[in-house]
């Protein structure tokens, strides 16, 4: 092969190379474009599921948790006199 010939194939391999990159670089953009898009509605979304469904049980859920504190208050308590029952069972 000639020297002209490597020449020219060597540049037309790196202007295939470029080629086949710009491409792949613009689908990927487009790609990430419509990801955002979709992100931007979900996002939006789950605004409106927090504002409209969430939002209303949070008086609930701590009114709950409350109860569970009062429970959890309660355990050593508990423990103490289940304690001592065992206790008693065992001397019998």
């Amino acid at each position: 092969m000639s020297t002209s010939l490597l020449i020219v194939l060597s540049v037309a391999e790196a202007v295939i190379l470029v080629v086949v990159l710009a491409l792949a670089l613009i689908e990927i953009r487009r790609r990430l474009d419509s990801i955002a898009t979709d992100l931007g509605d979900l996002g939006a979304a789950l605004s409106s599921v927090e504002e409209e469904h969430l939002r209303p049980l949070r008086p609930a859920v701590e009114a709950i948790n409350a109860q569970f504190d009062g429970i959890i208050g309660l355990m050593p308590s508990v423990a103490r006199k289940a304690a001592i029952v065992a206790e008693h069972v065992e001397k019998r």
